[in-house]
């Protein structure tokens, strides 16, 4: 019996010590993205102009010592469609730099009407627990590697993408945690303006993710097959027709800087 406790207990040092050298791998440099990354989308409801959206990597954060990223994504209509509908939105990600825990998530904006939430996940107690506009929600169980919608689209820039692959990656909004299942279907060239695209196309399982979405709604994502793998076009449909973001501009910067002390980091809980 002492000798199978031995084996045991090696095997299991074998694996924490793989586990540390897998994460060591997943280093802020040879991420595909950088701080100052700044991704500008141009947003059409079929052939009319909606608007646009931004996603951003901001500046790493020290929070007790330890780094994060921090990921932003702002979308606004335009002028014209604002008579039918307003969106102002913002949300902010933070996570660890191996991408496999989201540690604070935020989302504030108008639509039918104004709201801010923020989810703190707490990782000792493997909770996530949102407050809806100041009112606290009940605390939902999350599982190892879940993450928040927002850093969903990152991670999956950290895959080598390839043709048939399937990836399972856990997320939840504050609400529900749901296993989100994203498959690799195929090649396509895009034409966006006058630049040209070889993309993986990326299609989300719609029923892993009916916990977020309402009935009738289809997601399409393409990412460039290339080191970046920026996410170059997003489509969603939906019963009245189809929004479609097109990445119309690229910014890349080495430093900025950007106060957000509204969302109150100090209440991170890992």
């Amino acid at each position: 019996m002492k000798q199978i406790s031995r084996v045991a207990t090696l095997f299991f040092a074998c694996i924490v010590i793989l586990m540390i050298a897998l994460h060591a791998g997943a280093s802020v440099e040879t991420a595909p993205f950088q701080e100052g990354e700044r991704l500008l989308y141009r947003a059409k409801w079929g052939a009319i102009s909606a608007g646009e959206a931004v996603i951003e990597t901001l500046a790493l954060e020290t929070i007790r010592g330890r780094q994060y990223y921090h990921f932003a994504l702002t979308a606004r209509t335009n002028p014209r469609l604002d008579t039918f509908y307003t969106i102002r939105e913002r949300q902010d990600s933070f996570t660890n730099l191996s991408l496999t825990q989201s540690l604070l998530y935020s989302k504030r904006g108008t639509g039918s009407r104004l709201r801010h939430v923020v989810v703190n996940f707490d990782w000792k107690n493997l909770t996530a627990t949102s407050v809806d506009s100041g009112e606290p929600q009940e605390p939902v169980r999350i599982i190892p590697g879940t993450l928040d919608p927002l850093a969903l689209i990152f991670s999956i820039r950290m895959k080598k993408l390839e043709v048939g692959q399937v990836l399972e990656v856990p997320v939840t909004d504050g609400k529900k945690c749901v296993s989100v299942r994203v498959a690799v279907t195929g090649r396509e060239t895009l034409q966006i303006d006058d630049r040209t695209y070889d993309t993986f196309v990326v299609d989300p399982d719609m029923e892993s993710l009916s916990g977020f979405l309402k009935k009738g709604r289809q997601i399409k994502l393409w990412y460039s097959a290339d080191e970046q793998q920026l996410p170059v076009r997003m489509q969603s449909r939906f019963p009245l027709g189809s929004f479609v973001f097109e990445l119309v501009e690229t910014e890349s910067q080495q430093k900025i800087s950007l106060k957000h002390g509204y969302l109150g980091l100090q209440g991170f809980t890992y």
